[in-house]
């Protein structure tokens, strides 16, 4: 999907007149809701398809349940419903069956259903996004029959919608009338143009199902819009690296991607970020030993200091299908680190770093490694952005592509500024004696980290006597100081 051409479609068209228009619609399929119950002859605009193996499909009909049966679908199963999102070419996107082959394949008993409603979605962006409540509508008249016909609890239902699916679920959701809920709806990087800052009646929310949880990943704003939707929607709303775009989606990728998909990488590089919402998903079903964690936190920048690494009170939780459900009266943000390319996962460590009665301002420029009881993580670079001057502890987040186990040991090397260096080696060259004793030092108080995947803390000691200071371009090693395994860094540790 590009950018660019949503854009342009959304400024030739009245942002006023298409709000108007609408909120015009709402009130029509307000008044409509009765007929959910009553008019068993609604007329679909949607095509639904059970998802069988391979790309094979078994299409319904609405007005004849039976098919639900000769198509194989099982009352006793849960019911999972794709639902895609606008369309530039009236075709069915990739990720759709892929999804759908995945929760086949890893879930076995459950039911998938892809909602086909190409017709519709391939128009302007603005025409597409008014028919978002006619496809709700379809979906909800569809659970109704289930309920009516096969005694089928909508609590087993689960609708995922990509885009402006994402809103069409909310929709399906509070269209359903009765006093069950649908049981869960994922919202995979829920559209923005047309939906930002509109009440939860009029976009996805967490009224609309017991549980809802939304992916946001590309939130990047162009003349004022954005792609995904900024605001939460959901009980849980994840914003992988930020939400505003995602590694391995840049320009300079779409080498990769032709050579991955062909003639068709120019338009996966375009709608990469947008898309990622669908893979990360898609990750957590087929990588179920590297689960993403993501963190509760204000914003990316708190974040990005490593100050969001916590658990407790349900501050953590698990990105995609096997999400820890706890509903609240408030969406909670969580954010985390992804990688370029799936397995996505990264684990997250969160390095706390004392300095001492700094006399001399220095600039930080920091290498770290870490060595564990499963791995070692090699040079890390670390540039802190102030400088050091009296006392001061600085917080900042590593993340790794691995799990280092236990952390055993850590090495820190400071390696002084360009500038400083040039300074330093002129003052050597004119006075080459006694210049040691003045070379400027570090003194380092305490070193502690923590990982988010474990939630262990690990409190680090200088490994020699001589004490915490370490010179220009000096390496000083760290070891696991004694007692950190005591009663309360486990207790901490459990907690």
């Amino acid at each position: 999907m590009s950018v660019l051409k949503i854009l342009c479609c959304l400024l030739l068209t009245s942002h006023l007149n298409v709000g108007k228009n609408i909120k015009g619609h709402r009130a029509a399929a307000t008044e409509q809701r009765g007929a959910l119950r009553m008019n068993e002859l609604h007329v679909s605009s949607s095509v639904f398809s059970l998802f069988l193996e391979g790309e094979d499909t078994c299409k319904l009909d609405p007005l004849q349940l039976h098919t639900l049966t000769s198509c194989g679908f099982n009352s006793s199963n849960p019911l999972i419903i794709i639902t895609h999102g606008w369309s530039l070419d009236g075709m069915m996107e990739s990720w759709v069956h892929r999804l759908a082959t995945t929760l086949k394949t890893h879930l076995i008993d459950v039911n998938v259903l892809i909602t086909d409603w190409l017709t519709l979605a391939h128009q302007h962006y603005p025409t597409a996004a008014q028919s978002t409540r006619t496809v709700g509508r379809d979906i909800a008249h569809l659970l109704h029959s289930l309920q009516v016909n096969f005694q089928y609890p909508v609590r087993k239902v689960h609708l995922i919608g990509y885009s402006l699916g994402a809103h069409i679920s909310g929709f399906a959701g509070s269209y359903l009338e009765g006093s069950q809920k649908i049981g869960r709806i994922t919202g995979l990087d829920p559209a923005g143009p047309l939906f930002e800052g509109m009440s939860p009646t009029d976009r996805l929310s967490p009224d609309d199902a017991e549980f809802v949880d939304a992916i946001h990943t590309f939130t990047h704003e162009r003349m004022g819009l954005s792609v995904g939707i900024k605001q939460a929607v959901a009980h849980y709303d994840f914003y992988p690296n930020g939400g505003n775009f995602q590694p391995g989606c840049d320009l300079q990728d779409i080498y990769e991607h032709i050579s991955t998909y062909g003639l068709l990488g120019f338009e996966q590089t375009v709608k990469c970020a947008h898309e990622r919402s669908v893979h990360l998903f898609i990750d957590s079903l087929l990588n179920k030993d590297k689960q993403s964690m993501a963190y509760r936190c204000s914003d990316q920048s708190a974040f990005n200091k490593g100050i969001c690494l916590d658990c407790r009170k349900n501050r953590c939780n698990t990105l995609g299908y096997n999400i820890k459900k706890v509903r609240s009266s408030t969406s909670k943000r969580l954010y985390l680190k992804t990688g370029p390319r799936m397995p996505y996962k990264l684990y997250h460590y969160q390095f706390r770093i004392q300095f001492v009665n700094q006399m001399v301002e220095i600039e930080p420029y920091l290498t770290i490694s870490l060595s564990g009881t499963k791995e070692e993580s090699g040079d890390l670079p670390i540039h802190v952005t102030e400088t050091i001057l009296g006392n001061k502890t600085f917080t900042f987040l590593i993340t790794l592509d691995k799990d280092l186990g236990d952390l055993m040991m850590l090495k820190l090397h400071w390696e002084g500024s360009a500038l400083w260096k040039t300074m330093w080696n002129r003052v050597q060259t004119f006075i080459p004696w006694g210049g040691e004793q003045h070379k400027p030092v570090m003194t380092v108080g305490h070193v502690r980290v923590k990982v988010g995947e474990s939630q262990k803390r690990t409190s680090f000691c200088a490994k020699t006597n001589d004490g915490q200071q370490i010179e220009v371009s000096q390496d000083k090693i760290f070891v696991r100081c004694e007692g950190d395994t005591s009663k309360k860094q486990r207790r901490r540790n459990h907690n």
